[in-house]
């Protein structure tokens, strides 16, 4: 009797799995909705929560900053002399509370979470120049499952901080640095309006060695010609804008493009149906592919998150016609951070660690030669 109602026990719990698993198969988008869109309307932080960017404590990452975790390295490699840039550098979204739909800017969950993940992404440009990557009220994790106006709201409180935190950048770094920035997820979202509101027919787009707005889509016919520059066509092209978005196959980004099909452009069009656009990191020209043997090394990270080792000729990466980049069959070592789809947002600078810092130093020595 033991042993039947033991085998009864296990067909239990397998039939209790397969069921989650088809739940989780058939209605994951609904689920992550109601774990992490609030459920409470949205009201403006006090006044006493704002950051102030003239002070060391409220960026990530600054030069002489202690332990800054932009001068991460992987094991074997040492820490480089900064190159002349000036990198700015917007961190994804950390904050995944459902209770608020912004965080506050010291919050210590989301503060340990971007300094890993600042520690292996704005690490790729350490080599180029020195980071400058603020704290701000990002929007919750929630805000891009949703197109309620409180998630909008969010994302513009959010957005202020940044925009704050660039003209604090550009009254601290040296005033003739030529200049790099870069973002992911929530980051290129307020990187790309940045762009568009600051940057785009100002004098310091002159400055601008190349734009990376990784993780976010931006809209080839809607967004581009607004943004006042062209999208990488050459790999040691200086002035021009790089995004991606990283997906094993088969690919689902039905997801990651929730507010994106909702949208207008920067042009006034719709967004939804238009490519993306694509800028492959293994070769840094728009479109194309390039096999796993042309990446020089991929970051793939302890079973703990917090560090990573460096692993060449991983993945490959393919461009398609939606503006997706295609890494192949899903990758060994990145465990449960791969997103619904096939989604590897998470490690959309991880998987070109490597490539990304070649392509920064040669658009930068380009800008230099120029210059």
């Amino acid at each position: 009797m033991a042993a039947r109602r033991f085998l009864y026990a296990i067909v239990v719990i397998i039939v209790l799995i397969l069921l989650a698993g088809i739940g989780w198969s058939l209605f994951q988008k609904q689920i992550m909705r109601w774990t992490f869109v609030p459920d409470v309307a949205w009201q403006a932080p006090p006044p006493a929560g704002t950051p102030d960017y003239a002070k060391p404590d409220a960026w990530l990452s600054r030069p002489g900053a202690p332990n800054d975790p932009s001068h991460w390295m992987p094991p074997g490699m040492d820490d480089p002399a900064p190159g002349p840039a000036a990198v700015f550098f917007v961190p994804p979204t950390t904050y995944l509370d459902p209770h608020h739909w912004n965080a506050p800017y010291d919050d210590k969950a989301a503060d340990e979470r971007a300094h890993v993940i600042v520690s292996s992404e704005a690490s790729a440009f350490n080599g180029v120049g020195r980071v400058w990557a603020p704290r701000y009220r990002q929007a919750t994790v929630g805000a891009f499952l949703t197109t309620k106006p409180d998630a909008t709201h969010a994302l513009d409180l959010a957005y202020s901080d940044v925009a704050r935190a660039f003209e604090a950048f550009l009254a601290q770094a040296p005033r003739d640095a030529p200049i790099i920035l870069a973002g992911h997820s929530q980051g290129s979202f307020h990187l790309l309006r940045l762009l568009r509101e600051k940057v785009a027919g100002a004098p310091i787009a002159k400055r601008i060695v190349a734009v990376y707005a990784v993780g976010w889509p931006v809209s080839v016919s809607a967004d581009l010609p607004a943004l006042g520059l062209p999208a990488c066509a050459k790999a040691d092209q200086a002035g021009c804008i790089l995004s991606w978005e990283s997906f094993a196959e088969p690919a689902d980004p039905a997801q990651l493009r929730v507010r994106y099909d909702a949208s207008t452009g920067f042009d006034g069009k719709p967004r939804k149906g238009t490519p993306a656009l694509c800028v492959n990191p293994l070769t840094g020209v728009e479109g194309g592919s390039a096999p796993a043997s042309a990446n020089p090394g991929s970051l793939v990270p302890d079973a703990d998150y917090k560090s990573a080792r460096l692993k060449p000729h991983l993945v490959p990466a393919r461009c398609d016609a939606d503006g997706l980049l295609l890494i192949g069959p899903p990758p060994d070592g990145f465990g449960v951070a791969v997103l619904p789809g096939n989604n590897y947002h998470v490690f959309d600078y991880a998987l070109f660690w490597s490539a990304i810092r070649q392509d920064a130093a040669r658009r930068l020595a380009a800008f230099e030669a120029a210059r």
